[in-house]
């Protein structure tokens, strides 16, 4: 928002003006956000007495007569737009599509659209509200890892344009985030596993509590999703909590100074280097937590060839990219990829490489003076050692599939949702996600959200600690968010 001030002073030859626009919006944990009990949402649209939602087609089948009961509970009517989203189809198609919606619905100038999805979702439909009427409002409610965890925290908008990824965009904060960890209980493995990469992404470059957390209880959080899988012990719970409100607290912190991207050396670009060339490029796409993965561990070899990285942390690493089942390597991933995502990225980055590296782990340095024998010669060492990884390096359900695309039919494109929906116990097995999940949907009372909640103390040598006996909270208590400014 402005002051609606400015100071405009002639010059020479013509006029300097100088505004200011002010930055501001919040983040909300909370279990249930569609929950009857938790009225959150339904505040935010009480002036306007009406909704405009848009969220891809297999959210809306899980939960779609749930969100129309819980707005209909609050007298609110519900229009709800519904798309089928993927990487191949991020485009200006989609974009135009929900545009046309905004425009039948007859949006108002204030009026916030509610997006409900991932992070595919929330990028299309935030830069269709950036579009329309240049600044229209929005509140989002993801629902993957990756739309918790990295799209939430970004102010970044965009779709796809030929085979670029995020060519056409904007910077547009929406007003409210609402971040509700139970929709992970019906997210497919795949899924989770994608989203894992980026707590890799921030905690090996920023925090290495996180990083440890992350390595300790790998295999748990993944197959629990975070903590939110029916039997999910305490102790899995607790740490996936920590994990949750540290990782984006952490981006956050990092993207506030510089939601613009005004400074170009970012140390959440880390396994963002190379990794367009291997979402858009080939035929059947990696998943992106497959694509930065793949990044992230090349660019690791590539510090610790340069000196930068110890072997001992590199390995550490590696192992737990192979753990979680993310990709190490991939056989396109050749001299001539590498030289292509290499000059591409340099239009990107004003010329200059930027290559954000851990060093050590829990930190970060930028690298630029490498030459293109130096990024030839680690592709070839850090193949080498990839072989010697379980799979040689290649990830679990690595590729996208047709959840991912959004052109499969929808026969097709529910079945890996609806079969996470039936693990979860909140499908019935007899039944199909076209029935949707009913009020039966429970939640299993973790928070998220309160700053108490991670127990942040200081030894008797003033290192901090993070004990593992976190306090149970009121989830919607005083401290149950985090609000951004810039």
């Amino acid at each position: 928002m402005s002051d609606l001030k400015a100071n405009v002073q002639e010059t020479k030859n013509g006029f300097h003006v100088e505004g200011y626009e002010k930055i501001e919006y919040d983040f909300t944990f909370v279990d249930g956000v569609f929950d009857i009990a938790n009225p959150n949402l339904a505040d935010c649209y009480k002036t306007w007495g009406r909704v405009l939602a848009v969220t891809d087609k297999n959210v809306f089948r899980l939960y779609g007569a749930k969100i129309e009961k819980y707005f209909n509970h609050y007298n609110l009517k519900l229009k709800v737009h519904q798309t089928s989203i993927g990487e191949k189809a991020k485009t200006i198609e989609t974009f135009l599509e929900i545009a046309d919606s905004m425009t039948e619905f007859g949006i108002i100038r204030k009026e916030p659209v509610l997006v409900v999805g991932g992070g595919l979702v929330t990028d299309v439909a935030g830069f269709a509200c950036a579009a329309y009427r240049r600044n229209t409002n929005f509140i989002r409610v993801p629902t993957t890892v990756i739309g918790l965890i990295d799209a939430s925290v970004s102010i970044k908008v965009a779709v796809n344009y030929g085979r670029y990824k995020n060519r056409l965009g904007a910077y547009h904060a929406p007003l409210h985030t609402f971040l509700d960890f139970t929709f992970l209980r019906t997210l497919p493995i795949a899924q989770v596993r994608n989203g894992f990469a980026e707590l890799i992404k921030i905690s090996s470059c920023s925090h290495l509590h996180v990083f440890d957390l992350l390595d300790k209880f790998c295999e748990q959080l993944i197959d629990t999703r975070f903590g939110r899988a029916d039997g999910s012990s305490n102790e899995v719970r607790q740490a996936a909590d920590v994990i949750n409100r540290e990782g984006i607290y952490e981006m956050l912190k990092l993207e506030s100074p510089n939601l613009h991207e005004i400074g170009l050396d970012r140390v959440i670009a880390y396994g963002h280097t190379w990794s367009p060339m291997h979402e858009l490029i080939p035929e059947t796409p990696l998943r992106h937590g497959h694509a930065i993965s793949i990044d992230m561990a090349y660019s690791a070899t590539l510090a610790k060839e340069s000196g930068l990285l110890s072997s001992k942390e590199h390995r550490r690493l590696l192992n737990l990219f192979s753990r979680a089942g993310l990709s190490i390597d991939h056989p396109q991933f050749d001299d001539e990829v590498l030289d292509k995502g290499t000059a591409a990225i340099l239009k990107t980055r004003d010329g200059l490489l930027r290559l954000a590296v851990p060093r050590p782990l829990g930190s970060c340095t930028f690298l630029n003076n490498v030459s293109p024998q130096q990024l030839k010669d680690a592709l070839k060492k850090h193949k080498e050692i990839a072989k010697t990884y379980p799979r040689e390096g290649a990830g679990i359900e690595a590729y996208v599939d047709s959840s991912d695309t959004g052109y499969a039919d929808l026969e097709t494109e529910n079945l890996s949702v609806e079969n996470a929906a039936k693990q979860a116990g909140v499908l019935p097995a007899s039944d199909t996600i076209v029935n949707g999940i009913s009020d039966a949907f429970g939640v299993n009372g973790r928070v998220n959200g309160r700053s108490n909640l991670l127990g942040v103390n200081a030894n008797a040598d003033g290192q901090t600690e993070y004990p593992m006996n976190l306090p149970e909270n009121h989830v919607n208590g005083p401290s149950s968010g985090i609000r951004a400014q810039a």
